[in-house]
């Protein structure tokens, strides 16, 4: 049992030096273009969803639940 548990931690030690050599060459992360797609969307969507919370049918149903929460007995 216990040459097992050196050989576990053996190659436990081992991880960090095999990776060490290895660089990630890849995508390291979003491009300005990226971003900018990214913002132009998320404003788009902050648009879309300020005309549906301002339009009179959600208005309205919010100040129905709002009236009907402040009238309710209890």
């Amino acid at each position: 049992m216990d040459a097992v548990c050196t050989g576990v931690a053996a190659r436990t030690r081992a991880i960090p030096t095999r990776t060490r050599g290895r660089r990630n060459h890849g995508d390291a992360g979003m491009t300005t273009s990226e971003y900018a797609m990214g913002t132009i969307a998320a404003c788009a969507f902050a648009a879309v969803l300020y005309q549906v919370i301002t339009s009179e049918t959600v208005s309205g149903a919010l100040e129905s639940i709002i009236g009907k929460a402040l009238s309710a007995q209890f």
